[in-house]
């Protein structure tokens, strides 16, 4: 096996840049891999930590849900603040439920609608505790319930209540 070259602690900052560049770029490999060598240099860096996790999460449509929703669930645990879980969870079950509705098929409304509603509660967790400036987790929020809103399979099954989102987020 050919061994990995660790980068230099001094240059961190500027490979977090290029791992943010082949995000949106739409080359997540790319990036997931800059991030797990700034990661061997700082281990707890949190700019790193969201980068890797959304890198990892762009990767859905293209290479599934596993391994990597069970990876950005791990990397949810090593962020700081509360605020910043919850909301990236959001964002890891937002993703996931268009996932699913991107699948299409049977059953693909009512997943799409139990991820979607994960999400917002999620998001809803994150706005208790962030700086009432911060409108990240409304504008998050608001696209679920757009996508919720306009596509009439998108809805809970038979065996969850219809007006769970009604109860639950007023």
């Amino acid at each position: 096996m050919v061994e990995l070259k660790t980068i230099k602690k001094e240059n961190v900052a500027s490979a977090l840049e290029l791992a943010k560049k082949y995000r949106l770029l739409g080359e997540p490999d790319e990036a997931e891999s800059i991030c797990r060598d700034i990661l061997e240099v700082e281990d707890d860096n949190q700019d790193t930590l969201i980068t890797l996790l959304l890198a990892l999460t762009d990767k859905f449509p293209s290479s599934g849900l596993n391994p990597v929703f069970d990876q950005a669930k791990e990397i949810i645990e090593r962020l700081a603040e509360p605020y910043c879980k919850a909301y990236y969870l959001g964002i890891v079950y937002e993703r996931r439920a268009k996932y699913h509705l991107k699948q299409g098929g049977p059953g693909c409304g009512p997943a799409s609608y139990q991820w979607f509603a994960r999400a917002l509660d999620a998001y809803n967790e994150a706005l208790e505790s962030c700086d009432p400036d911060n409108q990240d987790a409304v504008l998050r929020w608001n696209s679920c319930v757009r996508i919720i809103n306009n596509n009439p399979h998108v809805k809970a099954d038979d065996e969850t209540p219809s007006d769970l989102l009604l109860d639950a987020y007023d």
